[in-house]
């Protein structure tokens, strides 16, 4: 998230870029994390947040469970979160040849992040507070194309990044991975930040 850190420093604002041991905690420690941080950076003033893949699930979480007040949030963008759980972290879980790998890479969350019943992602409400999403649509890793199987950014389909209550969406031209660092998402996600929509090119 470094680029969009700085970018952001240059925009006058003032900036927690807010890392998080992914693979080592689920998705209830990681929102716990991140409202405790949130107060310590700034516990009287509403913030603005722009978030990367599973952190938008962590987001979404913190608020729905009380953890961080929809009030303390001015405006979010996401980009590419799995807000329809993740094809991809299903496929892994369930399969038996993939599951070590996926205990390695996604970690406790990994299984809460599916797109089942079960998962975490389907159980939570829609978001109250304004938000935009920014989605790629490179298909960047061939080992999942088979599972999915519509637009995607390697990882994320495009239509699994919409989430009820979301104000505004755009697609860029960016695999998963580095989407964060696209020219085209950090001018859209601070367009978005500072009036509330996407710009009127964006699509």
């Amino acid at each position: 998230m470094l680029p969009l850190a700085i970018a952001a420093r240059r925009r006058g604002y003032r900036v927690l870029n807010l890392g998080y041991r992914s693979r080592s905690g689920g998705i209830a420690a990681h929102a716990s994390y991140l409202a405790s941080m949130a107060d310590r950076f700034e516990p009287d003033r509403p913030l603005y947040f722009v978030t990367h893949s599973l952190g938008g699930i962590v987001l979404r979480y913190a608020v729905a469970h009380n953890l961080l007040g929809s009030g303390r949030i001015a405006r979010a963008v996401m980009l590419a979160p799995p807000n329809q759980g993740s094809e991809v972290a299903s496929f892994v879980t369930e399969h038996r040849a993939l599951r070590g790998m996926s205990r390695r890479v996604l970690g406790p969350s990994g299984p809460e992040l599916g797109t089942g019943a079960s998962g975490i992602v389907r159980r939570l409400p829609p978001v109250c507070f304004e938000l935009g999403v920014v989605a790629g649509d490179r298909a960047t890793n061939p080992l999942f194309q088979r599972v999915l199987h519509e637009p995607n950014d390697g990882t994320v389909t495009v239509a699994g990044t919409a989430v009820e209550g979301m104000r505004d969406s755009i697609v860029v031209r960016s695999g998963h991975s580095f989407i964060m660092a696209s020219p085209r998402a950090i001018a859209e996600a601070f367009n978005f930040l500072e009036h509330g929509c996407f710009s009127p090119r964006a699509g």
